[in-house]
């Protein structure tokens, strides 16, 4: 059984140049499965949406949708850092809102600290929700629940104005509070920048070296078809192995091949039991 990280481990981590590995995860057995592997921690992030719950943005994604997947996160991840994913709208009205939205993750799924999404714009959000106790992680770069506003899953920081702007937003972000910052779809160069200017951890997706790296377990195992992300790296192809098997066991059930005698469950004494029953019902 592993020890569950801390922030300090983190930061340490951090200084001693010593990378965080961490993935999304949405159910029981991914989570089980991730803590198994020794992961150092796991979001339960809003891409439930579109991963597991099959829309086409996080946006439909609901604060219910999200404390029911982190419930069961925690429950096959019990000694491993958990953080929960603040879905749209759950945030955006009020510091009040987001300070209550978030408690709500910690008290009802028992994750270790919450993201949200937005650097400037959000500061006082992050402020008011650390002030009341609870960690936060940043998330700045192609923010996904604000892609609209984007231009589409673009990346961003790659001219002079908007490097800048991400730096400004990396800066706020750290200077509200947050324990550590989610950097998704900047140039490596703009991310190796922010982790020697930021004394938070900095972590990437689709980003390039810095403090650790996330993605998504759909992209990485080759669950998620409708795309791939090209920062992703595909450690396996769960989706073909599936389908193979499914196709498998529908020849297997259309020929008769399934079930065999090993398959059922026989009665002890098939000649007593049925000679009685047969009497009962003729």
């Amino acid at each position: 059984m592993q020890k569950k990280k801390t922030v300090l481990d983190f930061m340490q981590m951090k200084k001693k140049g010593e990378p965080v590995a961490w993935i999304t995860a949405y159910d029981f057995p991914t989570a089980s499965f991730a803590q198994q592997a020794g992961m150092d921690m796991v979001l339960v992030g809003d891409s439930l949406g579109m991963v597991v719950l099959g829309y086409k943005s996080t946006i439909p994604v609901t604060m219910e949708d999200c404390i029911s997947h982190c419930k069961a996160v925690r429950r096959g991840a019990p000694d491993t850092w958990i953080i929960g994913d603040m879905p749209f709208m759950s945030y955006q009205k009020s510091d009040e809102q987001a300070v209550e939205n978030a408690g709500r993750f910690l008290k009802e799924a028992d994750v270790d600290c919450i993201k949200l999404e937005g650097g400037r714009r959000v500061a006082s959000r992050i402020r008011s929700i650390t002030d009341a106790g609870i960690l936060v992680m940043g998330h700045i770069g192609l923010t996904p629940q604000s892609s609209g506003q984007l231009g589409g899953f673009k990346a961003q920081g790659r001219d002079v104005k908007s490097a800048r702007e991400t730096i400004l937003d990396a800066l706020a972000v750290q200077e509200a509070g947050a324990y550590a910052l989610l950097v998704e779809a900047i140039p490596p160069e703009l991310t190796a920048f922010l982790t020697k200017k930021l004394h938070i951890p900095v972590y990437s997706i689709g980003a390039g070296f810095c403090d650790g790296q996330l993605l998504i377990s759909g992209d990485m195992l080759g669950l998620f078809q409708i795309f791939t992300p090209k920062f992703v790296k595909k450690y396996a192809d769960v989706a073909d192995v599936s389908i193979r098997a499914f196709k498998e066991y529908i020849q297997d059930v259309k020929s008769g091949r399934f079930p065999q005698d090993e398959h059922v469950y026989h009665i002890t004494d098939p000649m007593e039991v049925f000679e009685e029953l047969f009497k009962e019902f003729e």
